[in-house]
């Protein structure tokens, strides 16, 4: 396989330890945070004394030796690995540092917040096919996987990452793979407006409905939330009240993902070229009044999930630049001022009456065409 034509992608599987392996894994975890503080410690107290970072990686000597302890399970290539997520951390730190912000150091991260454990493939951590499929992992032993879709034909497997979520575990295997695109042809194509009335409003007319997943089950949220007010913070029963919050919020995550994988399958199988705006999320998540229904759309998701499936599919996504979207007309070009609170574009010039989505997505598709004639080829395509 040509590095020209290969591509990055990742597969998540559900894993099923028995008792001993959770205990192993948990462990592992722990070992794992042990590592990331002392590392992150030793960083902070080398900035704090000279005002300059080093690099994490250099304490590999010190750990290599600690590796030799009686009960360490942690693999050397996933010490590394958590070395590297220290020296990412702070140079995070120092480009916002740069950039005149004022950031916080790299924090410790506590059992709670310390999930996920990286390994090179085939170095402590690989897939094994006898009677069943499973996942070796050194120190841990072989794990049950439920591969509930067929890995790429012809995929290099590069790392994979141990997740635990809530009470369940998954690995997550990063793989190289055969580029699939093929030439994009002119037709079909569509423009598509984001929002929060409408999550999608497609130039062909077509709106797609917010479900408000979040919204549906604040009433279960808000009984969790009670349960585990009452609860003496750090009982038994706090634990067990701290599980069923995160159980919920765990389906309602569910929900949004699997719509959104649903909604650009169906996109990129039907439409050659698709434009989006190039928006900004920030203003609507970080808005009091907008907050809530932007986290709960999900729109961040969406982009994300749509860049890659239509480079895949060979599918043309070109970003345009949103201003004034929502206000021209798309019959004419007329500018008609309208509030957020007016839903229907009806312009005095051409009489055009359209819902205000639908219009913002044929003006979205009339810039991406205008774009896509204008500049070099892949200029506004989104990797």
């Amino acid at each position: 396989m040509s590095n020209d034509s290969a591509m990055i992608r990742t597969y998540k599987y559900r894993l099923y330890p028995r008792k001993a392996e959770v205990r192993a894994l948990e462990t592992l975890l722990e070992q794992g945070r042990e590592v990331y503080n002392s590392a992150l410690a030793e960083c902070k107290l080398r900035y704090q004394a000279t005002s300059k970072g080093i690099k994490a990686l250099q304490q590999w000597d010190y750990f290599r030796e600690w590796r030799k302890q009686d009960g360490i399970l942690l693999n050397a290539s996933s010490l590394q690995h958590l070395l590297r997520r220290v020296d990412t951390a702070y140079a995070h730190f120092f480009r916002r540092c740069k950039a005149g912000e004022t950031p916080g150091h790299p924090r410790f991260k506590p059992p709670q917040r310390f999930d996920s454990l990286d390994y090179t493939y085939g170095d402590g951590c690989k897939l094994t096919v006898a009677t069943q499929t499973t996942l070796y992992v050194q120190n841990v032993g072989d794990l049950k996987v439920k591969l509930h879709r067929p890995l790429p034909e012809g995929a290099v497997i590069k790392q994979a990452n141990l997740k635990r979520s809530g009470r369940k575990w998954f690995v997550c295997l990063s793989m190289a793979c055969e580029d699939l695109r093929f030439g994009c042809q002119p037709q079909p194509e569509v423009g598509i407006d984001m929002g929060l009335h409408s999550l999608l409003a497609l130039s062909d007319g077509q709106t797609l409905a917010n479900p408000r997943w979040l919204r549906q089950s604040q009433a279960a949220l808000r009984v969790a939330l009670r349960r585990l007010a009452r609860r003496k913070r750090g009982s038994a029963r706090w634990r067990k009240a701290v599980q069923q919050v995160a159980r919920l919020h765990e389906r309602i995550a569910l929900q949004r993902r699997d719509f959104w994988h649903k909604v650009t399958d169906s996109l990129v199988d039907t439409y050659d070229v698709i434009a989006i705006e190039d928006l900004k999320l920030a203003f609507m998540t970080r808005n009091p009044h907008l907050a809530l229904s932007a986290h709960d759309a999900g729109l961040g998701i969406f982009r994300q999930l749509l860049a890659y499936k239509a480079e895949s599919a060979g599918t043309q996504l070109i970003a345009v630049n949103p201003q004034y979207t929502s206000q021209l007309c798309s019959g004419c070009g007329a500018l008609v001022a309208k509030d957020l609170s007016v839903r229907t574009h009806d312009c005095p010039h051409c009489g055009v009456q359209l819902d205000r989505d639908v219009n913002a997505a044929r003006n979205i598709l009339s810039l991406a065409r205008k774009s896509a004639w204008t500049e070099p080829s892949g200029a506004h395509v989104d990797r």
